[in-house]
């Protein structure tokens, strides 16, 4: 057999397994689409059913075991957490000493400002109003250097 021939035998071979390979599929496409939508009905109806007993096996463990794991780990935190470092009281104590002295402070200056200075007596205060008008007649008071009150010397 010629080579020619060969080919031709081989290429009729091949297109005969094509057209019963399309055959096959035209018998099974309906089935498979049959399939496929029976699937998908199933996996509806089992998601349907599903869906409730879900959400009631979480609604009991919210109910049971959660805080049982939740008091679980919070033992657990605190046996984890390190201890506090003590702390040394006189720290406490010499914040509030040194507080105290600067509230005392703060309030002497407070009252000693409000307060009238009533030091003098009254014939002080007799000669200190007529200080002013005895200086409007006389002139400005004289040191013993000759200079005023203010310090400045007068050159008349």
């Amino acid at each position: 057999m010629s080579r020619m021939n060969r080919n031709h035998e081989a290429g009729m071979a091949a297109n005969g397994a094509w057209d019963r390979a399309r055959q096959a599929a035209a018998q099974v496409q309906p089935v498979a689409r049959r399939t496929g939508a029976a699937a998908r009905r199933r996996v509806h109806t089992t998601r349907a059913w599903a869906a409730p007993q879900v959400e009631r096996t979480a609604q009991v463990l919210q109910d049971s075991v959660a805080p049982q794991v939740s008091a679980l780990l919070s033992a657990a935190a605190q046996r984890l957490e390190p201890a506090k470092p003590r702390r040394r009281p006189w720290r406490k104590l010499a914040g509030i000493a040194v507080f105290a002295a600067a509230a005392g402070a703060a309030a002497a200056l407070v009252l000693n400002r409000r307060k009238p200075e009533v030091t003098t007596s009254a014939a002080e205060a007799d000669a200190d109003e007529l200080t002013p008008a005895a200086e409007m007649r006389d002139g400005p008071a004289k040191t013993s250097t000759g200079a005023d009150v203010n310090r400045r010397v007068r050159t008349s």
